[in-house]
């Protein structure tokens, strides 16, 4: 990843439109954790009025920022054809930064968006909120289903944390050859290494392979330490490796985005 921060072109799309997808077909890899970082981020270092919206029926994000759940059971309910996310949408203790949280409600909204018919519902919402928002960061469901297509429909690049693993590259090919089946194109991909533990000689073996150019994210203890404090790791640890690794995926992405033309 070296070299990417002297880009002479990187102030001039800081103030560029994005949907962001955090999104992994399993669970347990460090998406929401990555998520929560990357909109605190784009927010509160970027200084972009961000969205953060969680379309994990967990509802793991607003834990991490410190925020109370929500009982209402109200979040499946944007997706409605007179749904107003607007209407849902919450502040969080940090600059920038607001939340559409997550519930329960969400675990029927693939047969409900199978029964609208709308393939294209979340891109029309992701497109009304930039009027607002500069970045939507989108912690996606561990799963493979209608959900996921439509969030791949509305992302301009989608990051997917990986396990060091030959078969997280097999995953990653199949992800690849999934959307490519069904669309015949998709958003630009940033497979990112989480949790890798130089330690494991077969995480090293794994790196040293397809993944080499893959940014990492290393399994750390202070990274563990965001669920206790319920806080991203930037605002109590800024100058760990871990913290500074985040960085410099979130300064990645928004290269990404600049290389696929997001205007």
């Amino acid at each position: 990843m070296g070299g990417i921060f002297d880009l002479p072109s990187y102030a001039a799309f800081c103030s560029l439109m994005a949907v962001i997808a955090v999104y992994s077909s399993k669970g347990g890899v460090g998406k929401t954790t990555m998520a929560v970082d990357l909109a605190w981020r784009c927010a509160v270092l970027g200084g972009r009025r961000t969205l953060l919206w969680d379309l994990d029926v967990q509802s793991g994000a607003g834990y991490l920022l410190g925020l109370d759940e929500d009982t209402r059971m109200r979040a499946a309910s944007v997706f409605q054809r007179e749904g107003r996310p607007d209407q849902l949408i919450a502040p969080t203790p940090f600059e920038n930064l607001s939340l559409l949280s997550a519930d329960d409600s969400l675990r029927a909204l693939p047969m409900h968006l199978a029964r609208l018919g709308q393939k294209k519902r979340l891109a029309n919402l992701t497109a009304t909120l930039k009027r607002d928002y500069a970045r939507i960061v989108l912690d996606c469901p561990p799963m493979q289903n209608e959900v996921s297509e439509q969030i791949l429909a509305a992302a301009d690049v989608v990051i997917v944390p990986l396990p060091a693993s030959p078969l997280a590259s097999r995953a990653l090919d199949l992800l690849r050859r999934d959307l490519m089946r069904h669309s015949g194109r998709h958003p630009p991909l940033l497979p990112v290494l989480s949790m890798y533990d130089a330690r494991r000689k077969g995480h090293r073996l794994a790196r040293e392979g397809r993944m080499a150019p893959f940014p990492v994210v290393p399994m750390a203890s202070m990274i563990e330490q965001t669920a206790f404090r319920r806080a991203p790791i930037g605002t109590f640890a800024p100058k760990c490796e871990p913290a500074l690794a985040l960085e410099r995926l979130w300064r990645a992405i928004e290269v990404k985005l600049q290389d696929a033309g997001v205007a």
